[in-house]
């Protein structure tokens, strides 16, 4: 579909796991997004909450940029990113099979954003993506600081990230850095090292937005609570039995 198609729409999708949905809606050039529930994913989440007119928290923490299915059959994506392995760390720019968003636990939420790109458009964002790749551009995690600094003080989005660095760009800025680099501009008047997952969520572009929603697990202190609850309330039921039987007695 073509941009001059497309016109910004949220399709909400339900019912499916990370793979089925990933395999469903991540085409080459697409756009993805991801939310998780770690104390990282929850700071930046945080911090994009100068984004919104309520101070109401982003809803991502990464993006990155698919790639699509190659001769192993697996389905690619492009991102930067910072990952420890076992005896071996991943930080900068880098290349992973989907897969790696299979993870519910880790990856609790997903979106997948077409923005109609034609073919040349496409292979321009992955030409770009795997030369820096190869030129293993760097994850700067002092750049997200630099971007916390702009989002307290708005003057500053349009300008130079205030503590970039040559050859480092964090995950939102590097897939803006790929998609400026083929015309298409998904955030005007931000600088791209200044720019958030939240940013390219609410891209004014026309695009189509499919949104990975499934039931809210309860979390560990609501378990807990519902427990102590059931308890006291069968504790309750004894004692009125109880009650009731001295009565008769």
């Amino acid at each position: 579909m073509s941009p001059a198609q497309l016109k910004n729409e949220t399709v909400i999708i339900t019912g499916l796991s990370n793979e089925d949905f990933l395999h469903r809606y991540a085409l080459p050039g697409r756009l993805g997004l991801s939310g998780g529930s770690t104390l990282v994913d929850k700071a930046i989440c945080r911090a994009q909450r100068h984004l919104d007119p309520d101070k109401r928290w982003g809803a991502w923490s990464h993006a990155f940029l698919f790639q699509g299915q190659r001769l192993d059959g697996h389905h690619w994506v492009i991102e930067s990113d910072l990952q420890v392995h076992r005896k071996h760390i991943q930080l900068g720019v880098q290349e992973n099979r989907v897969s790696k968003y299979y993870n519910e636990k880790l990856y609790t939420t997903l979106a997948v954003l077409d923005f109609g790109l034609d073919d040349a458009q496409v292979l321009s964002v992955l030409k770009e993506g795997l030369e820096l790749v190869a030129n293993r551009a760097r994850y700067s995690v002092r750049e997200l600081f630099g971007t916390l600094i702009a989002l307290r003080h708005p003057e500053l989005r349009g300008r130079d990230n205030v503590l970039a660095r040559q050859s480092s760009m964090y995950c939102s800025a590097f897939v803006q850095h790929l998609f400026r680099k083929a015309g298409v501009d998904l955030t005007p008047g931000v600088n791209h090292k200044n720019t958030t997952p939240e940013d390219l969520a609410r891209a004014a572009l026309p695009h189509i937005t499919y949104v990975l929603r499934r039931e809210p697990q309860m979390g560990t202190i609501e378990k807990v609570r519902k427990k102590i609850r059931r308890r006291i309330q069968a504790r309750s039921r004894l004692r009125r039995i109880e009650a009731a039987a001295r009565a008769k007695s």
